[in-house]
């Protein structure tokens, strides 16, 4: 608590004023320390100015301090009620034989309740912040077993017999404390009976200045003396026990409900209202304690019904965070090797199961670039995405950094459908990067029989693919190196060959070639003038015909492209297409006159694509020719210049998909 020096001087003052009068009192209730003539001096002036001691302390920190100000406000004024009652009882009522009944005394004494359950409610709000259901009723069941104990000691006593107005506030009373050890009781039970000091504090000084006041209404009932004694001395105690709480530095946060209190505590005061039910066996008991111990022990036997159904909730959240991967949500390796094991049981040759492992390609170098949270999002993102993209065919995994996998009963052909959602859901690209990723499929049980083979497997075939991926993207990277190296030499040649690779892939798929082969004949076409960087520009852009000399540049710009490519591991196995670009079906090309099939396929569908794209373009020298003049040109050119099954080839090409974007160019 923050105060100035000069207030926690006083404080302590008061204090220890207060604890000195406390003593005082109780040395003179117990031995009459100070004579008994002086007895009147205590119980009048001592006594409520302990009480009233114990208000201001209470309303000070109201006004010293903002936390919890309105609790300790409410506090505050129920004790500053209470000490208004104890004083008017001493001027007005004390030498009275008959006091009236109800008196200003009993109504000012009375607003002391509703204050501390309001007080008790502010507290409770600030500094429990887990309600859950079983501890509401730990409070309910201590406060049902108490209010049973407590009407099936004092109930009898206090409902003997006088005044009815007598009785009817004594009556209230009681409810007042029991409603208030209710209140107390339901306070620490929020806590997990594991109470900071500042609620030790509250709870012990307001119960046991409930206790005393049923000792008390208990006493008076009897018709015992009610008089001075060392019990007595209690509730000025209990009072100072409260301010001091108003003091104490509230915990740093609440403390979890869990250990052994949370079963002891309600299985007590169970015992307690068995108790109450067993002793009715024996002596008689009020109807109204019998009632309230049923109705604590029915509460105990909810509170086992609510106790089963949260630990079962709580089993199943372990269960569920066991199996689920905490970054993503998807499914973890643990899910996935109890799912993989299910699967590889249920499949057969006619509902075959497809298993598929991921591994993002570019996500370190994204990670290293903008660091370990904004990767932890790129994956969560991700994730979100794999696992909607293969929904409900199949279930998305996360197997650990940036590995995912999927599940899916599917035949092969969907299960390719599948593996390409699965991609584009596991890449993203942007300004400075690039994520992809590289899968391995496998069939169960077609390509595998067991777990261990279906994954060892998946990643057998994932790393090569990974390593061709590393391979593509390094070609593709030199390949674009080189292309802008002749754009920088001549900007029109860089749109030519992208324009020619375009067309030679179409050759190239319409005479059966697949993958690989495919690729290769692609990157070909486009750098088969690589070795065109060194021939002078001004030859390359000359507007008229080139003379020998000219020409002897030009021939030797394939032997220049041959050993630029040579040089390059990734695109070493282009370097023999692009020296044979420019040789002759007949054997009168440049530069080994090869022939024939000699010739590598890749550079024969090369040469009929570039002489095609060079007919139909404008050059320095010459304007663009028609469409179908190219194609005479071709098909007269057939088993001379070029291969007669390329040109068929392509000539059923352009006359099919190709042709009406390239007549509308011309």
């Amino acid at each position: 608590m923050k105060a100035s020096p000069h207030a926690r001087s006083v404080l302590r003052v008061a204090a220890a004023l207060s604890v000195a009068g406390l003593g005082a009192y109780a040395a003179q209730a117990a031995f009459a320390v100070c004579g008994v003539a002086a007895t009147g001096f205590f119980e009048i002036y001592v006594y409520n100015a302990l009480i009233a001691a114990a208000a201001g302390f209470c309303l000070y920190r109201a006004a010293a301090v903002e936390r919890e100000r309105g609790a300790w406000l409410m506090l505050g004024m129920g004790l500053a009620a209470w000490a208004a009652s104890e004083a008017w009882y001493s001027i007005f009522l004390a030498g009275d034989p008959a006091p009236p009944s109800p008196s200003v005394s009993d109504a000012l004494w009375l607003l002391f309740y509703p204050a501390c359950y309001a007080a008790i409610v502010l507290l409770v709000r600030e500094r429990i912040r887990e309600f859950r259901a079983s501890l509401w009723l730990d409070g309910l069941v201590g406060a049902l077993a108490l209010a049973a104990v407590g009407a099936a000691l004092v109930l009898p006593a206090v409902g003997a017999g006088g005044r009815f107005a007598d009785v009817a506030m004594d009556m209230t009373f009681l409810l007042g404390d029991v409603l208030l050890l209710g209140f107390v009781i339901g306070a620490f039970a929020l806590t997990g009976w594991r109470p900071e000091r500042a609620w030790t504090l509250l709870g012990s000084g307001l119960a046991v200045g409930a206790l005393v006041d049923g000792f008390f209404l208990w006493q008076g009932a009897t018709g015992s003396p009610v008089d001075s004694t060392l019990v007595a001395t209690l509730w000025p105690a209990s009072a100072l026990t409260v301010a001091g709480a108003a003091w104490q530095r509230p915990a740093a946060r609440p403390r979890r409900a869990e250990g052994w209190r949370l079963l002891a505590m309600p299985a007590g005061f169970g015992l307690a209202a068995l108790g109450v039910l067993v002793a009715g066996l024996v002596v008689p008991v009020v109807p109204t304690a019998r009632a309230l111990a049923i109705a604590a022990l029915l509460a105990v036997i909810g509170r086992m019904s609510v106790t089963l159904r949260e630990n079962n909730t709580l089993l199943e959240g372990t269960r569920r965070e066991a199996l689920t991967d905490a970054l993503t949500g998807l499914a973890n390796r643990r899910r996935l090797m109890l799912d993989l094991e299910r699967e590889v049981a249920r499949a057969d040759e006619r509902s075959p199961c497809a298993l598929l492992l991921f591994d993002l390609d570019g996500f370190k170098q994204y990670n290293d670039r903008f660091g370990h949270p904004v990767g932890d999002a790129l994956l969560a993102r991700l994730g979100g995405r794999l696992g909607n993209a293969v929904r409900p065919a199949g279930l998305a995994y996360r197997l650990g950094g940036d590995e995912f996998c999927v599940i899916a009963a599917l035949p092969e052909d969907q299960a390719l459908e599948l593996r390409e959602r699965a991609r584009e859901a596991l890449s993203d690209r942007g300004r400075g990067f690039d994520v992809g990723s590289s899968c391995g499929l496998v069939m169960v049980p077609g390509e595998a029989a067991d777990v261990s083979a279906a994954l060892r497997l998946a990643d057998e075939r994932l790393y090569a693919e990974k390593g061709e991926g590393r391979r593509a993207t390094v070609t593709r990277e030199t390949t674009d190196a080189l292309l802008k190296a002749l754009e920088e030499c001549d900007p029109d040649l860089n749109g030519r060959f992208r324009e020619v690779s375009a067309l030679a892939r179409e050759v190239g798929a319409r005479l059966g070639l697949k993958g690989g082969q495919l690729d290769e004949l692609t990157r070909a076409a486009e750098l088969y003038d690589v070795g065109k960087v060194a021939v002078p520009s001004s030859i390359l852009r000359k507007p008229g015909p080139l003379d020998e000399s000219e020409w002897s540049f030009v021939r030797q710009h394939t032997l220049v492209g041959d050993r630029i490519l040579s040089a390059a591991p990734a695109l070493s196995s282009l370097a023999e297409v692009v020296r044979s670009s420019h040789e002759r079906y007949d054997g009168s090309g440049y530069p080994d006159g090869l022939a024939g099939d000699q010739i590598p396929l890749a550079a024969r569908v090369v040469a009929v694509c570039d002489a095609y794209h060079a007919m139909t373009s404008d050059r320095p020298f010459r304007g663009a020719r028609a469409h179908w003049e190219a194609i005479e040109e071709l098909r007269g050119c057939a088993g001379r210049q070029f291969d007669p099954v390329v040109v068929a080839a392509f000539c059923e090409l352009t006359d099919a998909a190709i042709e009406p974007p390239l007549r509308s160019a011309v």
